[in-house]
């Protein structure tokens, strides 16, 4: 409940909605709501997407790929999600499109997006600023594969700018981890090896609320029957069967924890902000008490059945108020809308 004490989600002013066009640009921007082949349950999240803001008022234009931004941009704020097109960094591509336009965009600067999105990068700036951060290396395509300085019981070996667990393997050895890293260099990635840290993954999502600072949501944590157990892409994703329903989530409840957590938070925030949102992912020890930095999700999964709206919701935000409250401070702190104007949600 701190949270609430200095922070309140917005709302844009009807005025402002009547007159605003806005470009949802997404893969799955256009969709029915059923899930995709390739793409599983994202498509579902983005017809949601669509829906809402469409429900919160808002003349909503879909948009599915990049030539939509390429030339005159027939919108006045663009909701872009376009973030995995199949190239390398294809997560920056709109937002230079847009800034080359001076189109105002969700999310956060190009720069920005790319040192997030960069593993080995977001870890730097992490021990830079004394946030816990578990060992690791970085494979750069076109350098040695150079095994790692230090000793862990495991590794885990993942592309150094994937999402949603692609390409992800925990192996036991050195030597598994040098395959594994050769085979992602092969499809032209480059790679991030770190030591293993089990137990639990927890979030602590960051949006944009009323005022100009980060708003830190209460942390979750992903709690499966088996700790520490991998969650694969396509499990993510829904494109295989699995026993459970929608993701194991549970609001930390341990006071301390929190407040570390939200530390090391504000200590990336200082380096990274001014975003709209994300989540700033780490690893959680209940028995040691210890904290690692993983990696920092911009622009990330913003579906109900997601961390960052159950976080909401666990402090009494729907999700709609939600979408409204990230897409008003973005429209703010780019000048599409007048603060004085901006009305505060109840």
């Amino acid at each position: 409940m701190l949270n609430r004490l200095t922070h309140a989600p917005a709302r844009i002013a009807q005025s402002d909605k009547d007159r605003l066009r806005v470009m949802l640009l997404a893969k799955h921007a256009a969709s029915t709501g059923a899930p995709d082949q390739v793409d599983g349950n994202h498509a579902i999240y983005h017809h949601e997407l669509r829906t809402t803001l469409e429900a919160i008022g808002l003349d909503v234009t879909p948009a599915q790929d990049f030539s939509s931004v390429e030339g005159e941009v027939r919108a006045d704020f663009v909701f872009t999600l376009l973030n995995r097109a199949g190239f390398q960094n294809s997560e920056m591509l709109a937002p230079l499109l847009l800034a080359r336009r001076g189109v105002p965009f969700l999310g956060a600067s190009p720069i920005i997006r790319g040192l997030a999105d960069d593993k080995h990068l977001s870890k730097v700036v992490a021990a830079r600023h004394g946030v816990p951060t578990a060992r690791w290396i970085s494979c750069r395509l076109g350098q040695p594969v150079v095994e790692p300085g230090f000793r862990a019981e495991r590794l885990v070996v993942k592309p150094n700018a994937s999402s949603a667990s692609w390409g992800v393997k925990i192996v036991d050895d050195w030597a598994s981890a040098r395959e594994h890293v050769e085979r992602l260099h092969a499809l032209g990635h480059d790679v991030v090896v770190e030591e293993y840290h089990p137990i639990l993954d927890v979030a602590v999502p960051v949006i944009g609320g009323d005022g100009p600072e980060p708003w830190l949501l209460p942390p979750m944590a992903h709690t499966p029957e088996t700790p520490g157990e991998l969650r694969s892409y396509e499990e993510k994703r829904a494109l295989v069967p699995t026993l459970a329903g929608s993701d194991p989530l549970s609001v930390v409840e341990d006071r301390d924890v929190v407040e570390r957590l939200n530390d090391y938070s504000r200590r990336l925030c200082a380096e990274l902000w001014p975003f709209d949102y994300g989540r700033f992912e780490f690893r959680f020890d209940p028995k040691s008490g210890a904290i690692s930095f993983m990696e920092v999700n911009l622009s990330c999964n913003l579906w109900s059945r997601k961390s960052i709206s159950r976080s909401a919701a666990s402090i009494g935000m729907d999700h709609a108020t939600l979408v409204e409250s990230i897409v008003a401070h973005s429209m703010r702190r780019q000048g599409v809308i007048s603060a004085a104007l901006m009305e505060r949600a109840a």
